[in-house]
């Protein structure tokens, strides 16, 4: 059965390549090119691809972004990642919007279209070098990162941030941390000022954003 793809990338001369690399498997077949999330979204509207192979940094709409609109909107469709973003916040990031697949733009042809053919199957598939940071997520080095990201919070504040990113309420956030209620909207305020947010919800995105916190409908980090 051909697996049909749409491909999105802000580089008209990398997705020609991208496309015609793909086009050389009797296995795939490219139904469309978006220049940015937004036409990746609309595009998959109309032609209901088996796999969306989309970058990260494109203008309009990320890819982060579209992923996260094609899981409630097309959950049939699954998200391949192909970029040159290998910090750890693009990953997480991606991963909690539900992608099954993360490769880095120096993957060769017959890489990427095994890849394609994977997720199309159901199967999750990362590059060695993905595959090797969400093992050291799993294996203690989450903890590494949690303690770099936001460095302009204690560990306090970083506590309780990566728990509202998590859904907690202030209450439950008292209850996990034993603290008073006052305490941990101490600490709120806190983190809104350092962070320079308007409100607990844009803090939250920022939060998440860098891999903190579990997100809803059950898609979560590894090791959170």
């Amino acid at each position: 059965m051909t697996v049909r793809v749409a491909l999105a990338d802000d580089h008209p001369m990398y997705r020609f390549g991208l496309r015609a690399a793909l086009e050389t498997s009797p296995e795939v077949e490219v139904v469309g090119e978006a220049g940015d999330g937004d036409e990746l979204v609309a595009l998959v509207g109309r032609h209901s691809p088996d796999v969306v192979l989309t970058d990260l940094s494109m203008p309009r709409m990320t890819g982060t972004a579209a992923a996260l609109e094609l899981a409630v909107r097309h959950p049939q469709v699954a998200v391949l990642v192909l970029t040159m973003h290998e910090d750890d916040a693009s990953l997480f990031a991606a991963l909690r919007a539900g992608v099954r697949g993360y490769l880095l733009k120096g993957a060769d042809r017959t890489e990427i279209v095994r890849a394609v053919l994977s997720v199309a199957a159901g199967e999750a598939v990362y590059g060695p070098a993905v595959a090797r940071r969400i093992v050291d997520f799993y294996t203690g080095a989450a903890r590494d990162y949690r303690a770099q990201t936001f460095p302009e919070l204690t560990g306090r504040e970083r506590e309780v941030l990566e728990l509202l990113a998590a859904g907690l309420g202030n209450h439950e956030v008292a209850r996990r941390l034993q603290l008073s209620e006052k305490t941990v909207r101490n600490h709120v305020s806190a983190v809104l000022t350092k962070l320079q947010v308007p409100d607990r919800a844009a803090a939250v995105a920022r939060a998440r954003d860098s891999g903190l916190g579990m997100p809803q409908a059950g898609r979560h980090l590894p090791g959170t």
